[in-house]
């Protein structure tokens, strides 16, 4: 009877700090306690863990078993510690005999079934990605085995039972670390080309222009139209515009998705997301939150696309706490216990009607909604918020002869040659400063180096200031817009052209909301 150490990790937010499984077992009436801040899932262990080691050939050892989940102080929750336990119980009870380096150099994860076998956890590319960077291998469900391996490919073990680790285990003697547990999975899949193409959306010369834009300068943009003109189908095929993600990129994008009540597919690695949470969503599922401060919508969407369909429906303090998020990219969730921060640098894509019925300013006249429901509906969504969004753009009703004949238009492959070329002079532009990638992420400074304006291009700017009523904050976004227009020209200065556009594309909040 002693004491054995097995080490783990728990998360907090995009943390992972290590956590010492330690079991001691003493003499006395038989008890089996578990300290440490134990969530009830860790606490619930014990009898999972008791049937485990039972079902698995071992005796499970009478007395009083302490174990303690250090540090004491650091919340512990999930299913994960249960291999761990199990582990140090039959080192501890000298059933499993292992060399304190060799536990020392792995660490162990996963739920352990009645029967012994191992189930997959949430959060396992999190603490592989931790793990590889202190040095250490990890010792995972089979199910856990791709993710893990995107991080740490070397360093990565599975088994599918606990017998079966604890016999790898026994099989190197002298060995410094746990090696060949099971067979190695094979290379994570690479990133399937998007099955939407923006050559299937008839018409809409204007606003496949503006999705240009966007998709160029990582803008956010507004698709006002009436039903069916194929506002969706142009938020849906907005990913298939955007240069595909570097590796740093795409590990971050794994890691949020691998916290979250999901989980993350290997199969998707390297795409960029796609988010369209429903309008009845609370700011809990969109903003990030709930008991253990899971990552939202927003974070959900880190590197990719946000689309809020129906945008007035949505609940006024949902729409609200999307302004912080719009402007920093980050997300922090506090609670009693912890505090938390998540990235959130999305692209927003959000499509309304322009009236409750949806047919205001359509030819045929059958809007019937009067001024003051008309005035009730634009007015759910504030003015600093629609203030954030730099495209705002209408979306017409399409023609028949649009939907039977006539060319096509651009495919989603051309369409993203020309967004990365545009990305690729921002990069250049913007080398030496990590914090702006692109023309949407400029600051005060950025715009004053890179949006130089000639007189007439200033003129019509002051022009377009005084009767629009536009805010400082619009000023900035159209100069941003203005420059990623001259990049897809090739432009190395602004002209007159390019901040007329801007312009124009920025107008329909004015036209529409006053």
């Amino acid at each position: 009877m002693g004491i054995a150490r097995v080490a783990s990790r728990a998360q907090l937010g995009l943390a992972a700090p290590r956590v010492q499984v330690e079991v001691h077992l003493g003499s006395g009436l038989p008890t089996f306690s578990i300290v440490g801040l134990p969530a009830m899932a860790v606490k619930e262990s014990k009898d999972r863990v008791r049937a485990a080691v039972q079902n698995a050939g071992f005796e499970f050892p009478a007395g009083r078993i302490t174990v303690n989940l250090s540090p004491a102080d650091l919340p512990k929750d999930g299913c994960r510690y249960d291999l761990p336990i199990a582990l140090g119980i039959l080192v501890a009870s000298e059933q499993l005999k292992v060399a304190d380096e060799r536990l020392a150099g792995c660490e162990f994860y996963g739920e352990l079934g009645l029967a012994g076998e191992l189930k997959p956890v949430r959060g396992v590319l999190l603490a592989a990605a931790h793990a590889a960077r202190a040095g250490r291998n990890v010792v995972v469900p089979v199910g856990n085995l791709a993710e893990a391996r995107l991080v740490s490919p070397a360093g990565s073990r599975c088994a599918a039972t606990l017998l079966e680790v604890c016999e790898q285990l026994r099989a190197r003697n002298g060995a410094a670390r746990v090696d060949a547990i099971v067979e190695p999975a094979g290379a994570p899949a690479s990133p399937s080309t998007t099955a939407l193409d923006l050559v299937d959306v008839r018409g809409q010369s204007a606003p496949k222009r503006a999705l240009l834009v966007a998709a160029a300068g990582a803008h956010s943009i507004l698709l006002v139209g009436p039903p069916g003109t194929g506002k969706s189908m142009l938020a849906q095929r907005l990913p298939g515009l955007l240069p595909p993600l570097e590796a740093d990129e795409a590990l971050d994008v794994a890691t949020i998705a691998s916290v979250s009540l999901r989980g993350f597919e290997p199969r998707n690695f390297g795409q960029r997301p796609f988010r369209a949470p429903h309008h009845s969503a609370s700011a809990s599922a969109v903003i990030g939150g709930g008991p253990h401060a899971r990552p939202g919508e927003v974070s959900l969407a880190h590197r990719g696309v946000l689309f809020l369909d129906e945008l007035p429906e949505f609940n006024r303090a949902v729409l609200e706490s999307l302004r912080e998020p719009l402007e920093t990219g980050m997300v922090a969730i506090a609670r009693a216990a912890l505090q938390v921060e998540y990235p959130a640098r999305f692209q927003l894509v959000a499509a309304m009607n322009p009236c409750p019925c949806g047919y205001l300013g359509d030819v045929s006249g059958r809007c019937r909604c009067a001024p003051p429901v008309i005035a009730r509906y634009r007015a759910r969504i504030s003015g600093p918020l629609l203030d954030r969004i730099d495209l705002h753009i209408e979306v017409p009703a399409v023609k028949f002869h649009q939907m039977t004949g006539g060319q096509p238009g651009e495919s989603s492959v051309r369409i993203r040659e020309r967004v990365i070329a545009a990305r690729r002079l921002q990069q250049a532009r913007f080398a030496g400063r990590p914090r702006v990638t692109c023309n949407a992420r400029m600051g005060t400074k950025e715009i004053k180096a890179c949006c130089g304006l000639d007189d007439t291009s200033l003129d019509l700017l002051k022009s377009a200031m005084g009767d629009m009523r536009f805010s400082a904050r619009a000023y900035d976004r159209i100069l941003k817009v203005a420059r990623t227009i001259a990049d897809l020209a090739g432009a190395e200065r602004l002209a007159a052209d390019h901040v007329s556009e801007a312009i124009q594309s920025r107008s329909l909040d004015r036209r529409i909301w006053l």
